[in-house]
């Protein structure tokens, strides 16, 4: 007879939901996976009203003591999102002896050190595969699969709602406020989308990501975040003409002189993997020096892909408590590497400038930017009207500063009327 293994879930929304049904539906697979059967025992709501079908009623509670003070369940499952109590709920049950698994991003990239550091002294499970890309496995073969690597760059697309509305806006010509509603009306963007669109959800995970890759703690605080409102039409026309894709990204990399890690629209070859990854799907491209390039896509998003990875992360705490082995694999941030400000860092710039349209603007315009060190490989005049002419400019790579320099005098020059488009090339 297999031993039970009693876990409590908390929070009962799309995802909690999705998790329960997985817990029921695949009660025999766990058995034969893990050598215990896995027994639901509670379930941690706000509303004992509300109904929560499929979920027996029987299950639910809006008390964290029937909780953290149950000697039986070993296994707490927090989906609640946010900050606040998950906190808490998650020190206590890890301070109780209880192993954790969490899809918490938010959590993970504001006070990592802290719960992480609580599990180690415990010698506990903290598993949060689902923080990260959904259904995709990341998390995981950073900790153990690309462990025997020093990874020196992570670029992906994890955000599924702005990918979803740069296909649009790529694909059917859409403007931006557009594909905004589409993606709400279809369910991929929330009703206050900001989240999403400014970057910062993606930031969160970039922060995750890169603390497990470089072995050193990266905050969402340190994270340089910039999102695709002010992205238009005309900057994706003009990419494709000099074979781009604007995709917003997340790119991390480990440089003799520090970390940098950022999330910002970029244009990105079309010959490129993350390129061709549209609509809500969700892809990560892992650099290590050696196992060169890998590249890990899927549903980034959504009840059951994120409950997927819940699961696994469930299976695998359960094999840890029938062998023994909790808390095997804890935090790796062994190292203190240095978080470079944005300032700090190189890119190559996609510049699009409307300027009088007169003799010995262009060469002004290019002794502005010699000036200030920032080379250009391609320029282009795209269009005159009214006596304004249309400049795009691919730069070479430069630094932040450098560039922002030059910005600043174009602001003040009265032959540039305006600029236009600002956006990094990867």
């Amino acid at each position: 007879m297999s031993r039970k293994i009693y876990a409590a879930i908390l929070g009962a929304g799309t995802v909690g939901t999705g998790v329960y049904k997985l817990c029921q539906s695949m009660k025999d697979d766990v058995i034969s996976k893990t050598g215990a059967e896995l027994v639901v025992k509670k379930v941690l709501v706000r509303n004992l009203d509300k109904d929560r079908d499929p979920i027996d009623r029987e299950l639910l509670t809006d008390n964290w003591k029937d909780i953290i003070e149950d000697k039986d369940i070993e296994i707490v499952i927090e989906l609640m999102g946010g900050t606040t109590p998950a906190k808490q709920y998650i020190l206590e049950a890890l301070e109780a002896g209880k192993q954790v698994v969490t899809a918490n991003k938010d959590l993970l990239a504001e006070h990592g050190e802290e719960v992480m550091g609580m599990a180690d002294k415990m010698h506990a499970d903290l598993q949060f595969e689902a923080a990260v890309a959904g259904a995709i496995p990341i998390i995981r073969p950073l900790k153990q699969s690309m462990a025997g690597n020093n990874i020196t760059e992570i670029i992906g697309i994890v955000n599924g709602t702005t990918n979803y509305i740069l296909t649009k806006m790529t694909e059917s010509g859409m403007n931006y406020k557009d594909a905004l509603a589409k993606a709400t009306e279809l369910g991929y963007a929330e009703a206050d989308p900001t989240a999403d669109v400014e970057g910062y959800d993606a930031g969160r995970k970039m922060a995750i990501m890169s603390s497990i890759a470089f072995n050193s703690r990266v905050t969402f605080n340190q994270v340089y975040t910039e999102g695709i409102t002010k992205i238009t039409a005309e900057d994706i026309k003009y990419a494709k003409e000099f074979g781009y894709v604007i995709k917003l990204l997340g790119l991390a990399r480990n440089t003799p002189d520090g970390i940098e890690v950022k999330v910002h629209p970029m244009l990105i070859d079309e010959n490129h993997p993350l390129a061709t990854v549209r609509d809500s799907f969700n892809a990560v491209f892992v650099h290590g020096e050696a196992s060169d390039d890998t590249m890990f896509m899927g549903r980034g998003a959504g009840q059951m892909p994120t409950a997927s990875a819940v699961m696994g992360d469930i299976i695998d705490v359960c094999r840890n408590i029938v062998h023994g082995s909790c808390g095997k694999i804890g935090c790796s941030c062994y190292k203190e590497l240095p978080v470079k400000d944005i300032s700090e860092t190189k890119s190559k710039f996609f510049l699009r400038i409307e300027a009088l349209d007169k003799q010995g603007v262009l060469a002004n315009i290019a002794s502005v930017l010699g000036n200030n060190d920032v080379s250009i490989a391609q320029v282009v005049q795209k269009s005159r009207k009214d006596g304004v002419a249309e400049l795009v400019i691919i730069t070479d790579v430069v630094a932040e500063k450098n560039f922002n320099d030059a910005m600043a005098i174009f602001n003040g020059l009265s032959v540039v009327k305006e600029i236009a488009g600002v956006i990094r090339v990867y």
